[in-house]
């Protein structure tokens, strides 16, 4: 449901910027996805990946307290950079490059301040070692999916939105594949919509159109807004997380959270831009060269 909703609020972006003409629409999406059908496959491998992350963070969510969950998800800003160097040719600055240090003492610090035992998960069907494997491979399919997402963008001159259509083309065929496989039975009985609470309808709203909300921070505003988001979002699951689940913040999660806020502030400000050398300084040199030497 959160791949068709985010398809469809894709779909009425790309009406509006036609103006509403319906026939238009179509034949834009007809030579788009079914006549440069090899473009449009090329967005099934970042689909499959997000569709697994989105599981194992479902998984991991599961399987940790939510406030260490948000905290070590930030490592997938170490991934993208990586994968971002790796693939793209990216590079990094050496503020960039301290601040993953930074990020990545601050998840080693609360994720051993955790497993020492002091803030274990209370459920008896939970482990915290699955929980913490589930969002490592979330981060590290997250980084690589992004990278990949991007250099397919910046490849092409198709916009995002037509972009964001062809993965939930495929994220709702894999969607449905895997819902089929594990509640095939139980959805042919009970109905699809079977047990959608009010609750439900706002996480899969949530999950919906965050994406695309974080698309739309980038392009209007800047990074250094998404990272203040980004911060704001590890102290509000906190602040839930000992309200609702009687989490408690102690000073190792308290420092390990700060170094993770301070590294992703860091990480998203801007570069500072490279000086050129002065153009007066070649003309000075010029001023004082005979005639003879500048004409040969």
């Amino acid at each position: 449901m959160a791949e068709i909703l985010k398809g469809i609020t894709c779909l009425l972006l790309i009406l509006a910027q036609k103006r509403g003409n319906v026939k238009e629409l179509v034949v834009f999406l007809y030579e788009s996805i079914i006549v440069q059908y090899i473009d449009t496959l090329k967005l099934a491998v970042p689909s499959l990946i997000y569709t697994l992350q989105n599981n194992l963070q479902y998984v991991a969510i599961s399987n940790l307290p939510a406030a260490t969950f948000q905290v070590t998800y930030q490592l997938k800003i170490l991934t993208t950079a990586l994968f971002s160097v790796l693939l793209l040719r990216k590079s990094l600055s050496r503020l960039q490059w301290g601040s993953l240090v930074i990020l990545f003492a601050g998840v080693a610090i609360v994720q051993a301040e955790q497993s020492g035992g002091k803030e274990s998960v209370t459920a008896s069907d939970q482990s915290y070692v699955v929980g913490l494997v589930a969002v490592s491979v979330s981060c590290l399919s997250s980084g690589f999916a992004g990278v990949y997402f991007e250099r397919i963008l910046k490849g092409s001159s198709a916009s995002v939105w037509l972009r964001n259509v062809q993965l939930g083309i495929f994220g709702t065929a894999l969607g449905l594949v895997a819902m089929w496989q594990k509640d095939g039975s139980a959805v042919a009985e009970h109905g699809f919509f079977h047990g959608y609470t009010p609750l439900v309808w706002c996480v899969i709203f949530n999950q919906a159109f965050g994406g695309l909300l974080v698309a739309v921070v980038v392009k209007y505003a800047d990074n250094i807004l998404k990272g203040f988001a980004t911060s704001l979002s590890i102290v509000v699951s906190t602040a839930a997380s000992v309200h609702l689940f009687g989490f408690h913040v102690d000073v190792p999660f308290a420092l390990g959270a700060a170094l993770v806020i301070g590294a992703v502030y860091l990480y998203s400000l801007p570069r500072a831009p490279d000086c050129p050398p002065a153009p007066q300084t070649a003309q000075l040199k010029e001023s004082f060269l005979p005639k003879s030497v500048l004409t040969k």
